[in-house]
């Protein structure tokens, strides 16, 4: 079912008052890959009424308050991307479109979207909790930089003045939420809640002190060390609270909660989602964000993969929970009975696909060691497991109704070579590409690839060749795709060119898939950007700041190359 979004449709559900109501930067879209609708249906399983308003016009009251009051909590989220990636390009040019609004319009969510709806929210109900979610929030959590604006700023939960942020895959932390101030009504009493950060004015009693606000503003350098203390520790077997004084107040962050377990992702998954955009919006011209994932499946959340750039390790943590099989193919039936159901499941992944299944006993007993899984190389510890993940397509592939089953999310390559013989999975794989496989070796020099916590060129390489050879062999034309970055900190121009030579090399045609690296909050990436160095070995890196330069780069490798361009 959908989520209420107006009066009307409330009292046609029989709702006089709403629970909850939680707004967001996107188009309602009811699908398990947004956000606001799984926090939504995990509400309303357990008891609660949950209303939405979605890309509310911010310069007015009208959006905000046509719901009324909920009797809990106003929950309030940029929407599955940061509102100023959403907003600006990688040369901070202002994006016409937008894939998460009706009709592509781009400008319907505003810049810093979890400060200016929660400021319109305290406009009009200064008595009602706020609580803010999502992906803008959790990066945000502490003093962090922000290159739009080029300086470090306060933790978002301050700036907007909010009550409690929720940071992470927050499913268990909103409920408990719900839970307190639906029996207390006190904000207070939620302070004990594991995966909030809340602030006070009084300096906590126990925890670990991260440099302040201030200090970081004066030494970027304590940035680096920030980000590195929040990455590392911020782990629920660690049961550590993290603080930092920012001005005369304290922001405060409670251990995450644990990972959902098995039981729990199975249920979220299954929940009763309409799986499209909701009327109102959908009237309004197509949504290209729902196209891409309307016939996909989650299998599974969190990743290890350690990318420096990545702000999955700040979100969806490194603990990797898999669905059951049987769960999934629940998912696939209820997917076949759709209307406009062709025989294809686009995709069968998560964060890192051929993670289905893996595990690390010492990340599930101990929690995050002091070390990357897959960087310099796969530890001996994690554990692979990509029969579990063939024999999941295989059982897909063989449902009633289901032509095709294809894995579109993205692979680790090198985890593939971690694991008995390779070519067992790669033949297998051919099967389930859809003409293109896209593997992110993001770059090719080996300084470079090593301050993204990359695997080596060469391994991409080597996959790509065997990937190739199994296709050949079956009579199909797939390839591996790559992506690639340009800007990252450690690029210089000699590394820029052994990167167009790589391509040139080794590739044959121009990519389409070159991005210039866009530092975001909280990721050790952004920290290399702003201090200049590395924030694990400490060691100075060349960062590359001009916006001229940067274009210069990408144009650089995606410059005319003699051979035959391809584009698949």
């Amino acid at each position: 079912m959908f989520l209420p979004t107006t009066r009307e449709e409330m009292g046609k559900l029989g709702w006089k008052e709403l629970d909850v109501i939680l707004v967001t930067g996107d188009a309602y879209v009811d699908h398990p890959s947004f956000g606001v609708a799984l926090i939504g249906h995990y509400l309303l399983a357990h008891g609660f009424k949950v209303g939405i308003i979605a890309q509310p016009d911010w310069k007015s009251d009208k959006d905000i308050t046509r719901l009324g009051r909920p009797r809990l909590f106003f929950g309030v989220t940029a929407g599955n991307v940061d509102s100023m990636v959403a907003n600006y390009t990688a040369s901070k040019k202002k994006r016409k479109t937008d894939d998460y609004t009706p009709g592509g319009v781009g400008g319907r969510r505003p810049d810093r979207a979890t400060i200016v709806y929660t400021n319109l929210i305290k406009r009009n109900f200064p008595d009602v909790p706020v609580v803010l979610g999502g992906l803008e929030a959790s990066l945000r959590r502490f003093a962090h930089y922000d290159w739009w604006e080029d300086r470090v700023r306060k933790s978002v939960l301050v700036d907007a003045k909010a009550d409690l942020l929720v940071y992470g895959m927050g499913e268990k932390a909103v409920l408990e939420i719900a839970k307190i101030l639906s029996t207390t009504g006190k904000v207070e009493d939620c302070r004990s809640v594991r995966g909030i950060v809340w602030w006070t004015s009084k300096k906590p009693d126990k925890g670990i002190e991260l440099p302040s606000y201030e200090e970081i503003v004066n030494e970027p350098v304590l940035y680096a060390k920030a980000v590195k203390m929040q990455t590392f520790l911020t782990d629920p077997h660690r049961d550590l609270i993290l603080f930092q004084r920012q001005d005369t107040r304290y922001v405060v962050q409670n251990p995450p909660q644990p990972p959902l377990t098995q039981e729990e992702l199975d249920e979220l998954y299954l929940l009763p989602y309409e799986r499209d955009v909701h009327p109102y919006y959908s009237s309004m011209g197509k949504v290209k964000a729902i196209e891409t994932v309307r016939f996909s499946i989650t299998a599974v959340r969190g990743c290890f993969g350690g990318c420096s750039f990545c702000a999955l390790t700040q979100h969806q943590t490194t603990h990797v929970v898999s669905r059951s099989k049987e769960s999934i193919l629940e998912e696939v039936r209820i997917l076949t009975k759709r209307k406009d159901f062709k025989g294809v499941i686009t995709d069968v992944g998560g964060p890192t696909a051929n993670l289905y299944g893996s595990s690390c006993v010492t990340r599930e007993e101990k929690g995050q060691c002091q070390r990357f899984c897959m960087h310099p190389k796969v530890c001996s510890g994690v554990k692979p497991n990509h029969e579990a993940f063939l024999d999941l397509l295989e059982s897909v592939k063989r449902l009633p109704k289901v032509k095709h089953v294809f894995v579109s999310s993205g692979i680790r390559h090198d985890l593939v070579f971690a694991e008995g013989d390779p070519d067992v999975f790669i033949k297998e794989l051919v099967k389930y590409t859809p003409g293109q496989l896209k593997l992110a070796p993001e770059h090719s020099h080996p300084k470079v690839l090593s301050l993204m916590r990359k695997p080596p060129a060469e391994l991409f390489l080597e996959f790509k060749k065997r990937f190739e050879k199994f296709a050949r062999e079956f009579g199909e034309e797939k390839y591996v795709i790559g992506y690639f970055v340009v800007g990252h900190p450690g690029e210089g121009w000699r590394e820029n060119h052994h990167l167009k030579e790589f391509i040139r090399k080794h590739l044959g045609y121009i990519p389409q898939q070159v991005q210039i690296f866009t530092p975001t909050p909280g990721t050790l990436s952004t920290a290399m950007y702003h201090s200049g160095i590395d924030p694990i070995t400490e060691e100075k890196v060349f960062v590359e700041r001009s916006l001229k330069v940067r274009n210069k780069m990408k144009e650089n490798v995606v410059g005319k190359i003699e051979e035959k361009s391809w584009d698949g």
